[in-house]
Formats: structure tokens, sequence, C-alpha cells
């Protein structure tokens, strides 16, 4: 059973010890503090609380805490489009988790949110990843050639796109 719910302060245990795995860190944005600690878990769920902005959601396992998942509605221009990114501690990997939380997370987004347009840029060595994202029906829209520096090293970044034509009608 994989689903998706609102953070709470009694995650902070689980989500610090999860995140703070180098192997995980490697594939995020340098703002996630690496080391993590409890007390930045603490930071980030009171930050998410805080902010009715954020559609940010811990992914559960069985009924176990195991990762973390958002949507970030842009603004201006792009307010009809939302980045997606999330994590899956390593212990639950390979078992489908992050298959089934974009896919939720993506049905959240286009059936709440009434979104046109969700897109996520992937380092080009993250490879499971870009399979979690084409079996939810994204498509690689580019790859933008020497675009990140992550662990000092230049890397590419794939940029993945999903479309739902159908709030199109509703605008």
């Amino acid at each position: 059973m994989i689903s998706i719910r609102a953070l709470k302060m009694s995650d902070k245990q689980s989500l610090a010890k999860l995140v703070n795995n180098k192997k995980i860190w490697d594939n995020l944005r340098n703002g996630l503090p690496y080391p993590y600690h409890e007390s930045d878990a603490v930071k980030f769920i009171n930050t998410v609380c805080a902010n009715e902005l954020n559609h940010v959601f811990a992914i559960e396992y069985r009924h176990g805490f195991c990762g973390v998942i958002g949507i970030f509605v842009q603004q201006d221009v792009y307010e009809k489009s939302a980045e997606i990114g999330y994590w899956i501690g390593e212990p639950f990997w390979g078992k489908g988790i992050a298959t089934k939380a974009v896919e939720l997370v993506t049905k959240y987004a286009f059936d709440k949110l009434k979104l046109v347009r969700i897109f996520t840029g992937i380092f080009e060595y993250n490879t499971a990843s870009m399979r979690v994202l084409e079996k939810n029906g994204y498509k690689k829209e580019a790859i933008f050639e020497k675009a990140v520096f992550k662990n000092g090293k230049i890397w590419n970044e794939h940029r993945y796109c999903k479309l739902n034509n159908s709030n199109l009608d509703e605008l």
C-alpha cells in the first residue's frame, strides 16, 4: 500500500534518518543540507506546514513514512505550471513507490489544482528517476547541457514534463 499524506511533526525522526544519505543528496539540489539532522527535519516540516502554497506530502509505504514528494506551483504567467520533486529512502528503492507517488501527486495537481503542466529536471546520472517519470507518461522535453554543478562536476540536466490539456477547457 502506497499513499501520500500531509507531513506531520511525528515524521521528523524517520525523515532525518532516511534523507541523511549521500546517495539521496547526490540527486537533489544543494538547498537540502548534508549531513541532515533532526533539527533540519523540524525546520522543514514547520516551513511546509506554515506555507499554504506548498503542496508537499509524506510518502507512506505499508503505513510507514518512506519519503517526500511535492508540487511547487509557479507564479505570474507560469501559474498553471508546477515543478515536481521527490525522494525515497534507500531501504525502499526498487519497490515501485516513487512511481506510484508521482502518479498520485500528478493526479492531485491536475484534478485539484487544475494545473496544465508539470515539469522537473533530473541530473543525467539519475536514470532511475527518469524511468519513474516515463512510466507516468512524462516526456523528455530537452537536455540542458552542462547546466548543473553538483559534487564538484558539471552535469547535463534532463527536463521532463507532463501536460493535461483537458484543464485548458476550464480556463
